[in-house]
């Protein structure tokens, strides 16, 4: 296990249990007023661990933790699903992907033609979130894409960077909270990697709000949603969010915009199209 993977299990795991609630686990207040997180020598006894074996885990030194052990913590911290992967992921016991943030400039020809094929806004993503491909119901709902910098066509860069999808979100406090929880997620096995490392610095020093979010360490798994858009010329639009990986090219994700039925989003944005070929 690497160090930065070490020192970002440890930390994890201190974070977790420093948000623990101690009613709700039967105990009471440390002191007076502590009524959140747990002891080490707590979290300890109710995993069965010696408390210096957890307390090396949690410093992150250079132990080997079971699989078994890793799962019975997690079931203590009270981890979700997703953390609980995550956490696993840390310790190796997970398929992990590459190291190495693979940066795809380009989608393959096959599956730029099958973004073509949509009649509704997709783009495809590569494991570091950068834009690899798009049709063009996307670039009509994000009209700057093909003029981005491709250094910066980086879907987590953009929302933290762009003032235009901002102004283009009316959940953004939610959407880029999600964001960085999937993106963390998807990433914990390439902590470390140099273009990992770089797209982060790049990020915390470009957006306070990116920083606090990274450091607030949450983890989740995608799950298909709802998006809603504020576009400057077809109003609002709203769409269910979808996610496919190619079974040819896994490294890249497919996301989709698919209109809600019942709104008119589907009007709103075939209108938009046909006037920008007028």
């Amino acid at each position: 296990m690497s160090v930065e993977r070490r020192r970002e299990l440890g930390q994890f795991l201190r974070d977790r249990r420093g948000n623990l609630v101690r009613a709700e686990l039967g105990l009471p207040p440390i002191g007076r007023n502590r009524t959140l997180g747990l002891r080490r020598e707590e979290i300890a006894a109710f995993a069965a661990v010696s408390v210096t074996w957890y307390t090396w885990l949690e410093q992150g030194r250079d132990i080997n933790a079971s699989r078994q052990v890793l799962e019975s913590i997690a079931r203590v911290l009270t981890l979700t699903a997703a953390e609980t992967a995550y956490l696993l992921a840390m310790g190796g016991y997970t398929p992990l992907p590459a190291t190495e943030v693979m940066a795809i400039e380009q989608a393959p020809d096959h599956l730029q033609r099958l973004l073509d094929a949509f009649d509704f806004p997709a783009f495809a993503v590569a494991p570091d979130w950068g834009i690899a491909g798009w049709n063009r119901a996307y670039a009509g709902l994000y009209t700057p894409i093909a003029a981005v910098d491709p250094k910066d066509r980086n879907l987590l860069w953009l929302i933290f960077t762009d003032p235009h999808l901002r102004q283009m979100l009316p959940d953004w406090e939610e959407t880029s909270r999600h964001f960085v929880a999937e993106f963390r997620a998807e990433a914990g096995a390439r902590l470390g990697s140099a273009a990992h490392t770089t797209l982060l610095q790049r990020l915390g020093e470009a957006s306070g709000q990116f920083a606090k979010l990274w450091a607030d360490r949450g983890v989740e798994r995608f799950a298909s949603r709802q998006r809603v858009f504020l576009h400057p010329v077809a109003g609002e639009l709203v769409f269910e969010q979808h996610r496919l990986v190619p079974s040819d090219a896994p490294e890249l994700h497919l996301v989709m915009y698919v209109p809600v039925p019942g709104t008119p989003t589907g009007d709103r944005m075939r209108k938009l199209l046909a006037d920008e070929t007028a």
